[in-house]
Order: structure tokens, then sequence, then C-alpha cells
């Protein structure tokens, strides 16, 4: 893992308040050392991020802060500063962060130095934080996912503490990314393009934790794209709760109002920039442009994540979807006829409230017929302050577990065949790194996701680099080096 930081050059910072978090990194830098001195030794920190690609480019900034104010990367949670990026998506989440928590307590005792911040989408729930504050009181730090941003002015204040410091905001219109990043890989980066989620899925916490969608400008998203590009990045990866819907928030008068399919193409055009991804499109507003744009630009991956979550239409509409199970049928038959190539991945939950066993065989007749060559598959999780936690019609747990198994052979048996019909191709891999298991191979993505491990040298990571499929293992191949 290589340190990429980008944007610590003041000379490149155009916006205010990111000049003013990069002065206060230069003073928590002077603590930090302070306190070096004083112990005698290097002060080290650990991020521990649980959720979604957003979360995962939220805590390689808060990694690139830690960093340059002096702290070493470490894997241990007994660290000089730990930092939980918390996800509220589903409640076995939460309860692994407490779990965490509670064992992070007892370093920090023999540690009295120790700094513990907790962030994320679980501290903007209603009581999370009243939570924390009574049962975790050792906790130094607690702040949300609209002031992410300020996380070193934040940290300036609690090296200078000794008591729990709590900024939370229940709303924000600000837009701040020209932060540094730190990048687990060099020739890969997630992009922000949008923020907040307006769908209100009723089972979903999203909108009330991350708020209303906010759009980036499409000159500051290029501009960020361009920067990755000259600092060796070869794949980025556009990223928001939903982002088919970009730019639906400007108004009309608005110059930079450009559809989502604009902004894939504008990206495709920067320099330097060999694949584009995205995460998470929505169903209902994928349009006939999008899709047409896909198709002509070979530099889009041949990946497309569409989250179905019930494949019962009266289950959809309990769930606030604003699609039904023909509509979506329609979409994915679309998408297969002008992109025959292309890797359809999927989300469901089993379990939703009402939901029946034909409803659960409708679920599984749209996976026969989409044939996704993926799919993660979630047993509803009740959240609290959602409208689905307070239908009366719950799923008894035995039902959703017999529903749950039967769902998931269909699934895996499906993705399997999907994987299988690559076989003898040569496809063009992006390779990520020696195998963890095997050290005389390496492993890459192919454009459509999946995985390839084939031999060779580690010359070759970060390259795109032409690999024969020689054998599929279920869900990856292992392949040869076409020279």
């Amino acid at each position: 893992m290589g340190i990429n930081i980008l944007n610590s050059n003041k000379a490149e910072i155009q916006d205010g308040e990111s000049l003013k978090q990069l002065e206060y990194i230069e003073q928590a830098k002077d603590k930090v050392s302070a306190l070096e001195k004083e112990l005698g030794r290097k002060l080290t920190a650990c991020v521990v991020t649980f959720g979604c690609q957003m979360n995962a480019r939220d805590s390689e900034k808060l990694l690139a802060t830690l960093k340059l104010a002096g702290y070493e990367e470490t894997e241990s949670e007994d660290a000089d500063f730990v930092i939980y990026n918390t996800c509220s998506v589903r409640d076995n989440a939460d309860q692994r962060v407490l779990g965490r928590l509670g064992q992070t307590s007892n370093f920090k005792k023999k540690n009295p130095n120790m700094k513990i911040a907790i962030c994320g989408c679980m501290m903007q729930e209603a009581g999370a934080v009243e939570k924390i504050q009574k049962s975790y009181r050792f906790v130094d730090l607690i702040f949300g996912t609209h002031n992410i941003y300020k996380f070193a002015e934040l940290l300036n204040t609690v090296l200078d503490s000794d008591r729990m410091i709590i900024d939370i905001w229940k709303e924000t219109d600000k837009i701040v990314e020209d932060l540094p990043a730190f990048r687990k890989y060099p020739f890969k980066s997630g992009v922000n393009i949008m923020f907040g989620c307006n769908n209100f899925c009723t089972y979903c916490i999203v909108p009330y934790v991350r708020g209303r969608e906010r759009s980036r400008s499409p000159k500051d998203i290029i501009r960020e794209c361009e920067k990755l590009a000259a600092d060796g990045v070869k794949e980025v990866m556009l990223l928001g709760q939903n982002v088919n819907s970009y730019g639906l928030d400007f108004s009309d008068d608005n110059p930079d109002k450009i559809s989502f399919a604009k902004l894939l193409e504008l990206v495709c055009e920067v320099e330097g920039i060999e694949r584009v991804r995205f995460m998470t499109p929505h169903p209902k507003d994928f349009s006939d442009e999008l899709l047409d744009v896909i198709a002509k630009n070979p530099k889009i991956a041949r990946h497309i994540h569409l989250p179905l979550q019930a494949g019962n239409s009266e289950i959809l509409r309990r769930m606030n979807r604003k699609y039904t199970k023909e509509s979506y049928l329609e979409l994915a038959g679309k998408i297969r006829e002008k992109l025959p190539d292309v890797a359809i991945t999927t989300d469901i939950i089993v379990g939703f409230p009402g939901e029946t066993k034909e409803a659960v065989l409708d679920t599984i007749d749209v996976i026969k017929k989409v044939k996704f060559d993926n799919a993660f598959t979630f047993i509803y999780s009740k959240r609290p302050g959602t409208p689905a936690a307070s239908f009366e019609d719950q799923v008894p747990e035995e039902v959703v577990k017999e529903n749950f198994d039967m769902l998931l052979k269909v699934v895996q048996e499906t993705a399997k065949e999907q994987t299988a019909k690559l076989q003898g191709r040569t496809e063009t891999v992006l390779v990520e790194g020696v195998n963890e298991h095997d050290k005389s191979l390496l492993t890459g993505r192919m454009s459509n996701n999946t995985l390839v491990h084939f031999p060779g040298g580690e010359e070759l990571i970060g390259e795109l680099v032409p690999v024969s499929l020689l054998e599929c293992h279920g869900f990856y191949y292992l392949g040869k080096l076409v020279k």
C-alpha cells in the first residue's frame, strides 16, 4: 500500500474551507510532534470502516489528515488514535461498532494518551449520540456525515481537550471535497459526485442520516479526475447513493445542470483515465441516454449494479421503490440487449414485512430471467425511524431464514453459470496486486468486475493487461498473461 496523498499542496487548493483545514493539519502536526517527544516514540492511528464505498472514500480523507499530522498508520485498534467510521444500513453494523468500542476501552486503560473517535451514518441516527454519551463515556470525539470535512479542526480540538467533543449537524448544503486523501491503491480511486438521497425507501435510514441529494458541480468533478489522472490513477468509480439522479437538484437555469450520462462522457474524456465505474444507480432513473453512452464508450466498465431489492410488485410498492417487477425486467432486458457483454449485479432483501412465499418466488423468477452475475442478498433489518419498522406484518425469523437459503441457492447457481460463459476469452485486466494466498500469482479485475488470478511479475501492478481466461472457479478465473 503506497502513500498517495492528493491536494496537500496549498497552491492547488481553490476552496477556502479546504485551505482552513490544511492550516488545522499544520497545527495538529505541532501537537503530535510535541507528544511524540514527550512519549519518546511515534504515534499510531487506525481507521476502521463500516459500510459503503462512500464511507471508504471518507475514510481515505480521515486517514490522510492523520498521516499528514504525523501519525503512522496501523491496522491494530490498539493505536494512539482510532476512528470508527460507521454505517447504519443494518442493525448488525451498529452492534459490531459497539462491540469494537467495548474492546477498545481496554486499550485506552493501558494508554491514557489514546484518543477514540466515532463518526459516520450511525452517529446521525436518533438516540445514537446519547447512547455513546451514556454507555461509552471514554469516547473522545463524535461527529457525523455532514461535517466530515472538518476533521482536521476537530482533531485539533480533541488533542487539546480531556472531555468528549460532539459535533453533529442535522443537515448541510455545503460540499467540501478538495481535501487530502490517502488511497489504498495508487492506480484507482473513488470520486464522490453527489451526496444524500431523495428516495425514502421505507426500509432505509440513509435519507435521514445522509440528507437530501446534493450534486457537486461537473467542473469540480472533472478537475478532481484530472488531478487523479496526473497522480497515476487509471480507474475511477463515480460514487453516490443514486448516481443517475445526478444534477436533478440543480435549477434549470444553472449552467452546471447536466445529466449523469453527460457527466460520464466528460469523465471519459479525461486523459489518463482508462476505466470508469459508477455506484449506485436506481432502476427508476436509468435512462436510454445512459445506456447509449455506455454502449458507445469502451472506457465505461461493463458492469452495472442495479438494485432489485424484491421481485414482487406489491412488496416493491410497500418498499416505495417506484418500479414494478415488470418494469424492472423490461429495463434489465434492454440492458442485456444493448450491452450483451455487461455483468448485471444486484441487491436483494429477504424478509421485508408482508413478504409471502409467493413473493419470494417472484424474486427468484426475476433472478432466473435477468441472470444476475452476482447478488448481495440480505435479511431485512428493522431500522428505527423508518416506516417499515412500524409495519405490523413482520415476517417470523424462521420463515425468513428458510426463504433466504432457498433464494441464495438460486443466486449462486445463476452467478456461476454467468461467470463460466467467459471461459476461453481474452479480457483486459487491471492488476491490483499480488495474490494473498499464492505469491506466484497476481490478482486483478476485468471490466465486468470479475476477479482473475494469473502468473506475473509485480511490475504489472497498476497496469491494464490482456489475460486469457483458462479455468473458471465459480466466481473467479485462473488465467494466463497474453504477451
